[in-house]
């Protein structure tokens, strides 16, 4: 599902709301989740996941197509970690 076929979604499920209205918000639920990892805080949404951001520390990586040694530089990448409940759902188990 991408972004567009949420808000669609949500406009389907609910009809007394305006779409540009549901846009706005889920455009806004996204900013903020951004904001706070760019921050290097966590975001939780119980039953469903955890945001985070790690820290990948600098390494000699290797061209993979002449095999020469390559300096990687440390990177802070955003992690994703299911809930228990996405998890049973996922698996059948709910």
């Amino acid at each position: 599902m991408i972004k567009s076929e949420l808000i669609e979604k949500l406009a389907e499920d609910n009809p007394h709301l305006y779409q540009k209205d549901l846009e706005r918000v889920v455009n806004t639920v996204l900013e903020e989740i951004t904001q706070a990892l760019e921050r290097g805080d966590r975001v939780e949404l119980r039953g469903f996941c955890a945001f985070s951001v790690r820290n990948r520390p600098p390494r000699q990586g290797r061209n993979p197509r002449t095999g020469d040694p390559v300096s990687v530089k440390e990177k802070h990448v955003p992690f994703f970690k299911t809930g228990k409940e996405l998890r049973e759902r996922v698996d059948g188990k709910a």
